[in-house]
Order: C-alpha cells, then structure tokens, then sequence
C-alpha cells in the first residue's frame, strides 16, 4: 500500500512516500481504507521530535471505508471516522492508504458530506464536545470563555457552547478575525494576549474556561474562573514549554477546579466514543447550522505542502488531505 512516513526528524520535507505491507486487522481492529485524513499540531511536534511517542506513520485520524473487521462489529464498506487509539503513536496512523483502528476508535457515520469535509469532523469535535461536556460540565445560560477560539478545537467549541446556550466570549490572535467570530454567535471577543484581564471594564469571572492557549497563560486562565468553577486545558497553541517556578500557594486562585484533557484518550473507557453523538453532529453540519468546513484541502502528493501550511499557523481552520493514490 501507498504510505507517508517520517524519514527522519525535521521540516515537511522529511515526509515522504514509501510502498509498505498492508495491514491485516486481528479480531477488535477495523483495517479502514482511508480517504482523507485532518492534520493536526501533534503531528508537526511527532515530525520534529518534540513529542513523547510517534510512529513513522503519522496521523491521529482518518475517515474512509471499512475494508475488513474480523470482529463483525462494523459492516464492510461503511462509511467512518478513526480517532486516537494509539494512531500515529504507538500503532501507525491515518497517513497511510489503510490502517487498523481499535473498535473502539471507530465511528460509523451515516453521510452524503464529501470525504475532505467529513475529514475535518473527527478530532475536533470528539476533543471539543468532550471538553465541555464531560469535563467542564457546561450549562445553559453559563459564561464560557475559549481562549485560541479561532483553532480547530476552539471553533468546534464555540459552535457546541453557542448551540448549548452558553455565553460565551472567545480570544484570538488577530483581529481580522473577531467578524468570524462573533458571526460564529460569540457575545464577546477579546485579543489573546498575555493579561487578558486588562481588556474588560470589570473584573471578569467565568463559570468556565477552556484553554487551548497553553502553559504561556495557565495561570491567568485558572484566575479569570469564579470561585467554584472551571479550567480546563487542552491545548498548546503557545508552544509546549513548562510553567517556570510554579508555586501554587502563591499564585493559584482558590477553590477553581483545574483540569487538563489530552485527546489521546478518546476511545478509552474512561473516554467512550459512544458518549460523542457525532451523527448528530455530522447531521447538524450537512444542514448548515454550523459552517466546519476545512480551511485548506491538499491532495497526498502534497503532504510536505500541508505540513508547511501547518508551520505557518496561519491556516485559521482545519488543514485536510484527501487521498488520490
């Protein structure tokens, strides 16, 4: 079969394509042919050797076809979704022409969307739907602030806790991008930057807060939630360095529940996919409610193209590749 792998560590370059085995699924694996495939910051830290476990085949995530399932738990050749399970990690990923995914890694959707649509769909809205339901346990009528809302997992958020009727105010890097988001149904939104607290007229305080800035503002996320909510982190768009001289004594604001979620464990027990109503989803997108469409799509032949469009972090949405070979 067709595969992308990373030759060495480095720039997109290091991508490129090599004939290997196809896999063949034991029992509670499904061998997906895959169509298209989201791209995703991970995968640019597994591609320099910034992150903690990678495999030569990358990619968190694919959607395709079932092509065999020993198990019988999903009918051939339906349509579906693979997410995490150890893809692009300890197991290959989504940037080959198949791959096997743990059953429980595995979504049937019912769908007319193209395939580079429906490739945007996975991750960030298993990662977004997750954050704010099964962690921050988010509310009607709540006041949620996103911070990096114009990210993949921030938009999907922003349209799940609009539709949820929360409040929500939303930060973002340039404000060329404040119309989209307040056209997105943000009733704020504010410059990300450092001392975030400067730019409202009063002190705010969230009922929750979901950080996909990173470590850069984990502290002063914690501060902007009422005493008795919640912070989440789940995202490091501001790079991947610690907190330094972290003294929570001094410089935690007390009775806020802080949480961290890393999307790797979607499909686990603790982490059900079945707890995600991605049809619903999928089914709420193809009527137009929510606009999710990916912000660049690549053929594979230009996997190096992609990548480099992801270095940039000037995509300001969902970076697709769609299968040609």
């Amino acid at each position: 079969m067709d595969a992308i792998i990373i030759t060495e560590f480095g720039g997109p370059e290091v991508l490129q394509r090599k004939t290997l085995p196809k896999p063949a699924p034991v029992p509670g694996e499904v061998l997906i042919h895959v169509r298209a495939f989201g791209v995703n910051h991970a995968e640019m830290h597994m591609r320099k050797g910034e992150w903690d476990e990678w495999d030569p085949v990358s990619g968190l995530e694919c959607v395709g076809t079932v092509a065999a399932c020993p198990g019988g738990e999903v009918p051939l050749g339906s349509k579906v979704m693979g997410v995490m399970g150890g893809m692009g990690r300890d197991r290959p990923g989504g940037y080959a022409e198949f791959v096997n995914v743990p059953t429980s890694n595995v979504v049937r959707i019912e769908t007319g969307l193209p395939w580079e649509e429906l490739a945007a769909l996975p991750e960030v809205y298993c990662t977004a739907y997750t954050c704010l339901f099964t962690i921050l346990d988010l509310q009607r009528g709540e006041r949620l602030l996103v911070r990096g809302a114009t990210s993949t997992v921030g938009q999907a958020a922003l349209n799940l806790a609009v539709s949820a009727g929360a409040v929500v105010t939303a930060t973002t890097r340039q404000e060329a991008r404040f119309p989209r988001l307040r056209q997105m149904g943000a009733a704020d939104v504010k410059l990300e930057r450092p001392e975030l607290e400067e730019q409202f007229d009063n002190p705010p305080r969230f009922d929750k807060v979901l950080n996909l800035v990173g470590n850069s503002v984990l502290l002063e996320s914690i501060g902007l939630a009422r005493p008795g909510g919640r912070m989440l982190q789940a995202g490091w768009l501001g790079g991947l360095a610690p907190v330094a001289d972290f003294n929570p004594m001094l410089q935690m604001k007390p009775s806020v529940h802080f949480s961290l979620f890393h999307s790797k464990v979607l499909g686990s027990p603790d982490f059900p996919l079945s707890g995600i109503p991605m049809q619903d989803i999928v089914r709420r997108i193809e009527a137009g409610e929510w606009d999710a469409k990916p912000s660049h799509v690549f053929g594979d032949e230009d996997i190096q193209g992609a990548h480099r469009m992801l270095d940039s972090q000037a995509a300001g949405g969902k970076i697709v590749v769609l299968r040609r070979h």
